[in-house]
């Protein structure tokens, strides 16, 4: 089956046909800038810009960084206030004339990595994917199954917001070192498996090309690895989401 997937982000909305089989891109990715301000109505233009370009009419999988339950958005991170309740999923469908599967950011980006990419050999396990970009994106998956909506980068760490002391923003904000970055990712890391003794860490966004830079320095008992499929996940992950539609 192929599906179109977009990727919502803070700074570009990208998109691509991806086949949900071989989770591969089946053209090459088209990139739009993020308007500012995100608002509803200039992100679902983009989405149709998008949409347009490829000439797609088929199923669209679609991520946005937010809490999404029944399609409606009910937080905002890097976008506009006006996302918080707005029944997203319905607008899109709306303004574009396509089948659309709204889908946590981090939650397509697991869905992608557990069935093609870092956790593909661990499906009877509990895998949480994080995402270590501007802030921290987390997905739970037990057994293969998705808990959906994870926010765990807004625990608290040392009295601080954990994303805003942990996330890869925070080591290129305060100029860390891999090793001094690696100890405040250590001990979220290992306040996570205290709480839900998760047997694999699959770590993601762009941290994770620098992977072996703060490998030697992490201690947890869970296997910890780095994300495969990098900047495509968002995108495969919202194809594979959006399969439930149907042809």
């Amino acid at each position: 089956m192929e599906i179109l997937g977009i990727d919502i982000g803070g700074s570009g909305i990208k998109g691509a046909p991806v086949d949900t089989a071989r989770g591969v891109l089946t053209a090459e990715r088209h990139r739009i800038p993020t308007p500012h301000p995100a608002t509803p109505d200039d992100i679902i233009e983009v989405v149709t810009q998008l949409i347009d370009h490829f000439t797609w009419k088929g199923s669209v999988g679609c991520t946005f960084p937010a809490i999404i339950k029944h399609g409606v958005t009910f937080s905002a991170a890097n976008v506009d206030k006006a996302w918080i309740g707005f029944e997203a999923e319905a607008a899109l469908r709306e303004a574009t004339g396509c089948e659309i599967m709204l889908i946590n950011d981090a939650d397509a980006a697991g869905l992608a990595e557990m069935r093609f990419g870092a956790g593909q050999n661990h499906q009877r396990e509990v895998v949480f994917v994080l995402t270590l970009g501007t802030g921290i994106g987390s997905a739970i998956f037990v057994s293969g199954e998705l808990l959906p909506n994870a926010e765990l980068g807004h625990l608290e760490i040392n009295g601080k917001e954990a994303e805003k002391w942990t996330a890869d923003s925070a080591r290129k904000r305060k100029d860390l070192t891999w090793k001094e970055w690696a100890m405040r990712l250590n001990a979220y890391l290992s306040h996570l498996e205290f709480l839900f003794s998760p047997d694999v860490f699959i770590l993601g966004g762009g941290a994770s090309k620098k992977f072996d830079k703060f490998e030697p320095f992490l201690t947890t008992q869970a296997l910890t690895v780095p994300a495969r499929l990098r900047n495509e996940a968002g995108i495969v992950g919202a194809a594979l989401a959006a399969t439930r539609l149907g042809p």
